[in-house]
């Protein structure tokens, strides 16, 4: 497990220990909300006795629960949300930070342009026993015949497969419909274009230069992270300049960053611009 698994292996951990936080104050809040005789000292379905010296504290036990209960569902809403983001950590494609990514990308492009050919190839063999009349409705050993050609394209195309890529699709005959090899053409170009974004990133040193005196803006290759760097606490004013350019504080590097992108290249000569506008 490389250093940014185990970064994204830690938010998930800690997301889940948040929403299970969550769920010990949803469970604490509906106990509270609890209006059992046991518990409020108020006998089941008594109404309030307006007048009675009882009707102050029955109306404080149902406002208390009715609180408490509102309490409860948010907490356990909260929860719910907290666990549907910690399935969602690592499965958003393979991000640029990750060490591996350059490996990760070049074997995902291996395997489009892989289910490219295949295609490709299933459409000439579909076209070429339908133009001999099999269906998928034949059987025997022209079937058997045109399957086994199928498999020889890719393995894991079966007779079950087979049968169903002779199944007419909006009145012909195809595998593979044109727009599926469109679409994954596409995918096969973002991922090359990928590729030679971050083997050029990768050429790239870490470069810094000052702002002005006690402040520094950092291009940290090693960490993708365009950074701005402050000596102590920047002024509010600052913080809300940073802020409205998507620019984090990071505690563990001690400096307000984004992802390295060109977007945040822009985004970092706007604030460069602002700051040396207040400090003019």
């Amino acid at each position: 497990m490389n250093s940014y698994q185990k970064k994204q292996e830690s938010r998930k951990e800690s997301l889940l220990a948040a929403a299970d936080r969550q769920d010990a104050k949803a469970s604490a809040a509906f106990d509270a909300a609890d209006l059992r005789e046991e518990k409020s000292g108020i006998p089941f379905g008594q109404p309030i006795l307006v007048g009675h010296h009882s009707e102050g504290r029955h109306r404080r036990a149902l406002a208390n629960s009715h609180a408490a209960m509102d309490r409860g569902v948010e907490a356990s809403k909260r929860a719910d949300e907290l666990r549907r983001r910690a399935t969602g950590v690592g499965q958003g494609g393979i991000s640029s930070d990750d060490p591996d990514a350059l490996d990760l990308l070049r074997d995902k492009l291996a395997n489009l342009k892989q289910s490219q050919t295949n295609m490709k190839g299933a459409n000439r063999v579909v076209r070429k026993w339908h133009k001999r009349g099999v269906t998928h409705e034949t059987e025997g050993e022209q079937f058997a015949t045109y399957a086994k050609e199928l498999e020889r394209v890719a393995a894991h195309y079966s007779a079950a497969l087979a049968r169903e890529m002779l199944v007419p699709k909006y009145g012909r005959v195809v595998a593979f419909e044109s727009f599926r090899l469109t679409n994954n053409n596409a995918r096969i170009k973002a991922t090359e274009q990928r590729i030679a974004q971050l083997e050029r990133a990768a050429e790239v040193e870490t470069s810094e230069r000052e702002i002005f005196e006690g402040c520094t803006i950092i291009e940290n290759t090693e960490e993708n992270r365009l950074q701005i760097i402050f000596d102590g606490k920047p002024a509010p004013e600052v913080r809300t300049i940073l802020k409205s350019h998507a620019f984090k504080w990071a505690p563990s590097q001690g400096a307000w960053q984004r992802q390295l992108t060109n977007a945040a290249r822009f985004a970092g000569q706007q604030v460069e611009r602002q700051l040396k506008e207040m400090n003019a």
